[in-house]
């Protein structure tokens, strides 16, 4: 990134066109750089292992207790799994992990406003939540398990590289409610349209909702007979953050990045994805978890551990530029594990040339 500056950063986004058509929105991502030339302090980072799922999260997020039990004060706290398929558990947060962070947030007295909050993009969310086990967890505490397709939502909007229009979408308000404390409980995985997804790309893709009713049929039924066909007529809004293309996606997951990131980041690592994730991807045995109250640097230390060329992923290096938190490990304090001693290579998707033409942009 350091031959990446951040002039040339904005030239290439008004070069490779993405920017023509949204001036307004170019004209204030410069404001927000020239506007921002302090230096970010230093943030924390926490890295756990262990061979329980839930003791394994718990003990990531301990090192936090004073400062989350602080930030969350009198906010409703909202978990956000990253439940992206309802019939692929491999891709999906497991219950596991989210009962650590119960057991965590019982532990500072803060279990007692706490929802469970998912817009999956296959299909229904709470048959999701039922086939990963998430009900189970109603009667050991006193939380509540929220589709976002059935919550009130507000307007944004995003670009397609392809016709360099602004495109509506319909954000859940449980996300952007600044009463709310948003915890990204995401997976370590690869993705073939952004590389990589950790903790904000939980965020900024679970945030759009999607007509109820609505179902990616074809991707359900390659792995489940139960499968349901979705219902004529419904859309989903999460689609239109792709923006037509590699380009699109990583400058849109940027610019809503702002808005939509998590205050809290809680990476598993217990079993990871390698390959052509989120849908055909394979297992990796890992047994690490990440945890930090800054996201950007949460995900630089996620891809650290995965052997991933953090220079490589658009939207992240986007974000560093933006300053919307450290992406330098300099500026990163680790608490907990050593990352040089958790490190496993992951096979990166079939696609990853592709995925990285964000890095030479269109002219």
């Amino acid at each position: 990134m350091k031959n990446f500056n951040r002039r040339n950063f904005i030239n290439t986004l008004v070069a490779g066109g993405i920017g023509v058509y949204s001036y307004p929105l170019i004209n204030e991502f410069i404001n927000i750089r020239e506007n921002e030339d302090k230096s970010i302090p230093p943030t924390k980072v926490s890295i756990s292992t262990a061979d329980n799922r839930a003791e394994l999260t718990y003990k990531a997020l301990q090192p936090f207790s004073k400062e989350i039990r602080q930030a969350i004060g009198n906010k409703r706290v909202v978990l956000k799994p990253n439940n992206v398929l309802i019939y692929v558990p491999l891709a999906c947060t497991h219950v596991e992990t989210i009962e650590g962070i119960l057991e965590f947030l019982k532990s500072i007295r803060k279990i007692n406003n706490v929802v469970i909050a998912e817009s999956s993009a296959s299909g229904s969310t709470l048959e999701g939540f039922d086939n990963y086990g998430y009900y189970s967890l109603l009667s050991k505490y006193p939380v509540k398990l929220i589709d976002l397709d059935n919550e009130p939502s507000e307007n944004m909007y995003v670009i397609d590289e392809r016709d360099f229009k602004p495109h509506l979408i319909k954000v859940s308000s449980v996300i952007t409610n600044p009463d709310n404390y948003v915890v990204s409980v995401a997976r370590m995985k690869t993705h073939t349209s952004v590389g990589v997804t950790l903790s904000l790309k939980n965020i900024v893709f679970g945030a759009p909702i999607k007509d109820l009713g609505f179902t990616l049929y074809n991707e359900e039924r390659r792995f489940s007979k139960n499968a349901k066909p979705g219902k004529p007529g419904t859309l989903s809004y999460k689609r239109y953050i792709h923006g037509g293309g590699f380009y699109g996606v990583n400058f849109n997951m940027a610019m809503l990045a702002r808005i939509l990131h998590p205050d809290l980041a809680v990476i598993d690592g217990f079993t990871g994805m390698e390959g052509n994730g989120p849908t055909m991807g394979t297992p990796v045995e890992h047994k690490v978890c990440v945890v930090s109250q800054d996201w950007l640097a949460a995900d630089r230390v996620g891809l650290e551990l995965m052997g991933i060329d953090y220079t490589k992923i658009g939207y992240l290096n986007h974000c560093a530029l933006m300053g919307l938190g450290n992406y330098d490990l300099e500026k990163i304090e680790i608490v907990g594990e050593n990352i040089s001693d958790h490190v496993k290579k992951y096979k990166l998707p079939d696609n990853f040339e592709q995925i990285t033409s964000w890095m030479n942009p269109k002219t």
